[in-house]
């Protein structure tokens, strides 16, 4: 099973460890491309402030991010399973993990990002800001930018179940496609409250955090989204099948929930 997560706004300070090696993430189809988001992000970063901070989509708060992606060649890098901070990995809570789990964590669960492309939990980069919707000096729109280096490098990892959890702007970057996408499902978090339901926006993150959990900790290994959709009820999750499969389409699944927490 291969799990597609979006990253977080939010991380982690910079780690006490070497710097980033590039030739030693996962996925090292991707490297070159790393290499020139890197190089655009940092050159941005290290030139006039005011440019970088409306490149990036920062606010006056966050205008210490500009001098942090500046310094990234140099900055300490950790697990990205350590960096990513936010909601879905709060509620993911890999550190709480016993080491079965997380060694099917490590394995199966795949972050996209902006500047890296995609990472494994276990590969050590710096903390840094840079959105999937930034369009960067060079590279240009990072969502078209990564679909031409994911398009090789994506389907031969993909070789069982894909559970796609990523926001739209993430999913940008590659798309399941053909065989690919006949064993992928989607999942939309949905509230049902006096009998009517709302799609779940923010707290969707923790949903989705807590779906993957469970999974990880049940050592549950689906081959098919037909027997993840079983795993998940018997797991105790409410899900639907949302939309009509075809031989080639992605399965979609409704999560219902009744509490947002």
């Amino acid at each position: 099973m291969l799990v597609l997560l979006p990253p977080s706004e939010g991380k982690a300070a910079s780690g006490d460890g070497v710097p980033v090696a590039l030739d030693r993430l996962s996925l090292p189809g991707l490297t070159a491309a790393r290499g020139e988001v890197l190089d655009a992000l940092v050159g941005l970063c290290r030139g006039d402030e005011d440019t970088a901070a409306e490149v990036l989509g920062l606010s006056p708060g966050l205008r210490g991010e500009i001098a942090r992606n500046a310094g990234l060649p140099a900055a300490g890098a950790r697990p990205a399973g350590e960096v990513y901070t936010g909601v879905l990995f709060d509620n993911l809570g890999l550190a709480t993990l016993d080491a079965a789990a997380y060694g099917r964590a490590e394995r199966s669960l795949l972050v996209f990002s902006g500047l890296w492309g995609a990472v494994r939990i276990s590969d050590r980069i710096p903390p840094y800001r840079c959105s999937m919707g930034v369009k960067l000096p060079g590279p240009g729109a990072l969502g078209a930018y990564w679909r031409g280096a994911m398009a090789s490098e994506l389907p031969e990892v993909a070789d069982g179940l894909v559970l796609d959890l990523r926001s739209s702007a993430y999913a940008a970057a590659w798309k399941p496609a053909g065989e690919v996408a006949s064993r992928t499902a989607t999942v939309r978090v949905l509230q049902e409250r006096n009998g009517k339901r709302t799609v779940v926006s923010h707290f969707n993150k923790a949903t989705k955090g807590r779906l993957v959990r469970d999974l990880l900790v049940a050592g549950a290994e689906p081959k098919t989204p037909g027997e993840l959709m079983d795993t998940l009820l018997g797991l105790g999750h409410q899900v639907e099948l949302a939309a009509e499969r075809t031989a080639r389409k992605p399965w979609q699944l409704d999560v219902v929930v009744t509490e947002v927490h």
